[in-house]
């Protein structure tokens, strides 16, 4: 059976941390800023964490 392929898409999206836990970025930051208060622009810059129960999943497709 050939090797897995990481799923190009999902690896430019998420990275892993050497703890394991898999980083991300937060949705609704790229468009229409203008509506957005400058207090929920800057929540959103922070980054988030991948939630213990899509963890496995996306362990699966990012592949590294």
């Amino acid at each position: 059976m050939p090797k897995m392929k990481s799923h190009r898409g999902a690896s430019k999206r998420f990275k892993r941390k050497k703890s394991g836990v898999i980083k991300r970025k937060k949705a609704f930051r790229n468009h229409i800023l203008n509506k957005k208060t400058t207090k929920r622009k800057r929540k959103l810059r922070k980054g988030g964490y991948v939630s213990a129960a899509d963890q496995k999943t996306i362990s699966y497709i990012i592949v590294k």
